[in-house]
């Protein structure tokens, strides 16, 4: 028993994922490094809840409600909410005031609580309120753009959209990556040569570091409950 989660990727510009969880017979898991800031919904005993989740630098133990469902949004690298930057919300996030299983309060308005097939719908409308915006700077240098800008210029507001440097968001997402392939059986020195690690030893720190597993526990599913959906290594 665990968290059984369910994970898919994105058409939306604005999403990096969208997941379900629900905890059984478990009441911590180890937290994983995100370069996502998110929106997660969750029940437990009739109750409802909704909260804010902001980027993650490095491993962790949380505490999981046993018995709960949960609905989360991975909002996609560049993007945040007009009311909370990002920066403020890295290694921490916030709770939603008033949240019902129907509806919950962001920004001031009281949005319809979103199910995994129509989260995107739900974002639209976050988009076209203003109250979800992005820099599209961070999405240039994403896909490999030079901005006709200085380098301090993108490093400043690369930060000031994502409360991350440019070279932590890709640590982070290559060892998701490399923790998803491992889980799934790919020898550790191919995962090294693919995925561009000077050795192993520099792979297992980085897995230690941001995972708080071993490639050994990850490919033998041990090591507890952990929040992260190995089955699926999805990235903006």
């Amino acid at each position: 028993m665990g968290l059984r989660f369910t994970t898919r990727a994105s058409d939306s510009a604005w999403v990096d994922a969208v997941w379900t969880c629900a905890s059984e017979r478990v009441t911590e898991m180890t937290s994983v490094a995100t370069a996502c800031w998110g929106l997660v919904f969750w029940q437990r005993e009739g109750r409802a809840y909704a909260t804010i989740t902001g980027p993650e630098t490095r491993t962790g133990t949380a505490p999981v409600p046993e018995g709960a469902t949960f609905v989360g949004i991975e909002f996609a690298v560049g993007t945040s909410l007009r009311a909370v930057p990002t920066p403020t919300l890295v290694d921490g996030g916030a709770v939603l005031p008033d949240a019902t299983r129907r509806t919950f309060l962001l920004d001031g308005v009281r949005w319809e609580t979103p199910g995994l097939d129509d989260a995107e719908a739900l974002v639209d409308r976050l988009v076209r309120a203003g109250t979800v915006v992005r820099d599209p700077l961070v999405g240039d240098v994403r896909r490999g753009h030079d901005p006709d800008v200085s380098t301090r210029t993108v490093e400043r507001r690369f930060r000031a959209a994502t409360g991350l440097t440019r070279g932590a968001v890709r640590q982070i997402e290559r060892v998701r990556e490399a923790s998803g392939l491992l889980a799934g059986g790919t020898p550790v020195t191919e995962v090294v040569s693919r995925l561009a690690y000077f050795d192993e030893p520099h792979l297992a720190r980085a897995l230690q570091r941001y995972v708080g597993r071993t490639a050994r526990q990850l490919r033998a599913g041990t090591g507890g409950a952990i929040g992260l959906d190995l089955s699926q290594s999805t990235t903006s």
